[in-house]
């Protein structure tokens, strides 16, 4: 699921490239304008930069709130993702029917805070193990895995510490991979279908949850006929 997650990140962050010219997850970058925005006369984009942060933030605390409120529920996850694409679906229906340039960045605002609640969740889903957006993080946790892994190999340290260092690499290259398949996949996309190809990706982020709550209550639900009987 999580990696399900970060293919579904690459996507978002190339369709809104392609639609404004902009990534919104990219939280490194646009902190490092905001100083290049602090000597400019006009404050407008130094505003509309730290609300997009503060969104991503808020994004981010709400998904960990949801959690540990929810933390009894076993689809607690899945709920979250679910109101997720219920909300990118209705971004989408918005910039269907009244796309305009004067509506851009409060747009991204809004698609910076679904990135908060996309990352953090599947932070939180896989135990810290997958960022879904954060590409440096997750590229320096790879350096270090096979650093890791490299020095147990030249002081032939235990080999169950040589599967954990070969684990976390696989985990955090193939987080890499699936947001950089993502790019791609989401760029191709909205160049040939605009918005309603990221209309699509809500309808996506709908379904697989929706589904995975149905298998989880069918499985309790025979669980429980089983003890029943």
């Amino acid at each position: 699921m999580a990696l399900v997650l970060a293919t579904a990140a690459g996507i978002l962050n190339a369709m809104a490239l392609g639609a404004f010219g902009f990534l919104p997850s990219h939280m490194s970058g646009n902190a490092s304008q905001m100083s290049t925005e602090v000597v400019s006369p006009d404050t407008y984009g130094l505003l509309f930069l730290a609300a997009l942060l503060l969104a991503f933030v808020i994004g981010s605390t709400l998904a960990r709130v949801a959690v540990v409120v929810g933390q009894k529920l076993r689809t607690i996850f899945c709920l979250i993702l679910l109101a997720e694409g219920v909300a990118l679906t209705a971004v989408s229906v918005f910039e269907l029917l009244f796309y305009s340039t004067r509506f851009n960045e409060e747009v991204l605002i809004a698609l910076g805070f679904l990135m908060g609640v996309h990352n953090a969740t599947s932070t939180q889903l896989s135990n810290g193990r997958v960022r879904s957006t954060h590409v440096t993080g997750t590229l320096t946790d790879a350096g270090i895995a096979l650093g890791s892994f490299l020095s147990s190999l030249a002081a032939r340290g235990e080999t169950t510490d040589r599967r954990s260092c070969r684990k976390q690499l696989y985990t955090h290259l193939t987080t890499i991979f699936s947001f950089l398949t993502g790019c791609v996949i989401g760029f191709v996309l909205f160049n040939l279908f605009g918005f309603k190809a990221m209309l699509g990706l809500g309808a996506v982020l709908m379904i697989v949850p929706l589904s995975a709550i149905v298998i989880t209550v069918r499985t309790a639900s025979k669980l429980m006929d089983a003890k029943r009987a």
